[in-house]
C-alpha cells in the first residue's frame, strides 16, 4: 500500500489530535501499519523482536503524539486477562491495612498489574459477598487482609494474617510465638511481673493466637495470666478510642499493674491517653507495649515500644505468590502457610520498674 503523502498525514494528524484520543484502528491507519503489528510492539509481545527498531520507534512516537489510548476491556476480553487482582480489607483508615497495601502495590507496579480494593468493615454479608463481587469483575487472583475466608474461593487467594485451612488458599503469617517471647520477654527483664493483657476483638484474625501466645510466654516465666489483668478490645473503630475505652475500665477494677501488652499500637495509643488522664505516667509508673508498629507509633509521645510486624513485606509476599501461581497456572505449587518474623523495636513507653509499685 503506498504511504500516504507529507500533506495528507499532516491533515490526519492535526484532525486525530483535536480528539481526546486515537483507538489502535485509527493509529494503523494513520502509520500505514497492521493492527497486528501494533499491538505486538504496543504489549511488548516476544515476537515484536522481529520488527524493525525504527518501526517500533514511528510506533511509539506517533502513539505518545496522538494520545493513543488502549481499550483494555476489548484487550481483555479477547485475551481473557485483565491483569487485576482484588484485595479485601476490613477498612482502609487504620495503619495495618494501608501498610499491607503499599506492599502489594510494590509488586504489582512493577509488573502491569492494577488491583481493586473492597473493604468490609467486619460484616458478614459482605465478608461473604465481596469474593463473589471481586469475581464478577473479572479480577484473576484475590489478596485477604484480617478476613475470614468463609467457602473454598474460586479464584486464586492469598490470605494476610489468615488462620483457616481452606483448599487453595495461602495464608501470610507472623511467627506469634516468636512474637510473644520478644514482646514478654522485655517486660520481663525490666522487671514486670504484674503484666495487663489487651486482648483483641472477637473478629480479629490475629486475636486468640496472639492472646494464646502471650499466656503462653507469661506461664513460661511463672506468671500465670490474672484474669483481673485481662481486658477485651470491644467495638469495630479503627480509632484509639477503643484501647482508650478497654483501660478506663482495667482502670476501675483498681487491680495495680505495672506493664500492658497492648493487641495493636492503636489500642495501645489509646491505653496510654486514660492512663495519663488518671495520673499515671509513661512508662514511669506503667510500661505500654504495643504491637505492629504503624508509621504512628515512632512519632507518638512517648513513642511506642512495640513488636515490628513486617506489614510491607507481608504484602510483598502476598502480591509475589499470587502472581506466581497465575503465571505457573495449574503447575503451581500452592504453599498453605509463609511465615515471617517479627522484630522488638525498643522506645519511650518501657521502661525498668523502680521503687514500690
Amino acid at each position: 500500500m503506498p504511504r500516504k503523502s507529507k500533506d495528507q498525514g499532516d491533515d490526519l494528524t492535526g484532525r486525530i489530535a483535536r480528539t481526546d484520543g486515537v483507538s489502535l484502528k485509527q493509529l494503523a491507519a494513520h502509520l500505514n501499519l497492521s493492527t497486528t503489528t501494533l499491538s505486538l510492539v504496543l504489549n511488548d509481545a516476544p515476537t515484536a523482536g522481529s520488527i524493525p527498531q525504527e518501526t517500533k520507534d514511528r510506533i511509539f512516537s506517533a502513539a505518545r503524539e496522538l494520545n493513543y489510548k488502549p481499550n483494555y476491556l476489548a484487550r481483555s476480553l479477547r485475551v481473557q486477562r485483565t491483569h487485576t487482582f482484588g484485595v479485601i480489607v476490613p477498612e482502609l483508615s487504620d495503619g495495618y491495612s494501608s501498610m499491607v497495601l503499599n506492599g502489594v502495590e510494590a509488586v504489582l507496579s512493577t509488573q502491569g498489574y492494577f488491583y481493586l480494593t473492597a473493604s468490609h468493615l467486619h460484616r458478614e454479608q459482605l465478608i461473604v459477598d465481596l469474593p463473589r463481587m471481586l469475581a464478577e469483575r473479572q479480577v484473576e487472583g484475590v489478596i485477604a487482609v484480617d478476613t475470614p475466608i468463609r467457602r473454598q474461593p474460586s479464584l486464586p487467594t492469598v490470605n494476610v494474617s489468615g488462620h483457616e485451612d481452606v483448599l487453595g488458599v495461602t495464608n501470610v503469617i507472623l511467627n506469634h510465638q516468636h512474637a510473644a517471647e520478644l514482646g514478654v520477654g522485655h517486660l520481663y527483664n525490666l522487671g514486670h511481673r504484674r503484666i495487663a493483657v489487651i486482648k483483641g476483638q472477637e473478629f480479629s484474625s490475629d486475636t486468640v493466637v496472639r492472646f494464646d501466645t502471650i499466656c503462653d510466654a507469661l506461664a513460661k516465666r511463672g506468671i500465670p495470666i490474672d484474669p483481673r489483668l485481662k481486658i477485651q478490645l470491644q467495638g469495630d473503630s479503627p480509632s484509639p478510642e477503643v484501647g482508650y475505652s478497654a483501660m478506663k475500665t482495667l482502670l476501675a477494677t483498681g487491680e495495680k499493674f505495672t506493664a500492658v501488652f497492648a493487641f495493636n499500637d492503636i489500642s495501645a495509643i489509646g491505653a496510654i491517653r486514660a492512663l495519663e488522664e488518671m495520673g499515671l505516667r509513661v512508662p514511669a509508673d506503667v510500661s505500654v507495649l504495643g504491637f505492629d508498629d504503624i508509621y504512628a507509633a515512632a512519632f507518638h509521645n512517648p513513642a511506642l515500644t512495640t513488636i515490628r510486624q513486617p506489614l510491607f513485606e507481608m504484602g510483598r509476599l502476598a502480591a509475589q505468590t499470587l502472581l506466581e501461581r497465575l503465571t505457573e497456572g495449574k503447575d503451581a505449587t500452592i504453599p498453605e502457610v509463609l511465615s515471617v518474623e517479627p522484630t522488638l523495636v525498643v522506645r519511650s513507653s518501657t521502661a525498668r520498674v523502680t521503687g514500690e509499685k
